[in-house]
């Protein structure tokens, strides 16, 4: 088994608290947006942690590792 944390930006994080990760990069057009071009990574209670590009593939692998995949075990 995979350790249960993952460490984003300088936060180690409980992969369950999160609930989603962003596809494409944050763009909202605001001239004093902080966020534009980071990815955005959910987690419960409406919070939310903003990464790069390899941090967040980093975090997907690690969520795939970690949740498994049910293909490998023959359950389809």
């Amino acid at each position: 088994m995979h350790e249960p944390l993952i460490k984003i930006d300088d936060k180690h994080v409980p992969l369950y608290r999160i609930v989603w990760v962003s596809d494409l990069p944050h763009f909202c057009g605001e001239d004093d947006c902080l966020r534009e071009g980071y990815y955005e990574v959910r987690l419960d209670c409406d919070d939310s942690l903003w990464t790069n590009l390899p941090d967040r593939d980093r975090v997907i692998e690690t969520l795939n590792q970690w949740c498994g995949d049910p293909r490998d075990e023959g359950e389809f």
